[in-house]
């Protein structure tokens, strides 16, 4: 089975375009490229009980983010301020840089 390339990184800003979330701006934590989930700075917050332990010396209701798949963000542009597909270009040294399709600004992290 192909794997589609994941061109969303770390320190990313997206953008939520679909589920409870919709519309809502963060900072990509995290990402899991074999189950094509990201984990967002404030986003898809969820309610864990948490027993007493060394780290939660209380215990409780404990609140976090929980992985939000791929497909459901787009990566922002600083340039255009709005949410935006990437494209890849080459360099002659062989480097690569990710572009934002719609103003040909590069994508920095």
């Amino acid at each position: 089975m192909l794997q589609k390339k994941i061109l969303i990184k770390k320190d990313d800003k997206i953008k939520v375009i679909a589920g409870k979330d919709k519309g809502k701006i963060g900072k990509v934590l995290k990402v899991d490229r074999k189950k094509n989930r990201l984990l967002v700075e404030k986003i898809n917050l969820t309610k864990r009980h948490a027993k007493p332990s060394a780290k939660n010396r209380q215990g409780g209701i404990v609140e976090g983010e929980a992985p939000v798949v791929i497909s459901n963000v787009m990566i922002m542009c600083n340039k255009c301020v709005s949410p935006t597909r990437i494209k890849i270009h080459h360099l002659e040294d062989g480097k690569k840089i990710r572009l934002c399709v719609k103003c040909g600004e590069a994508i920095d992290t």
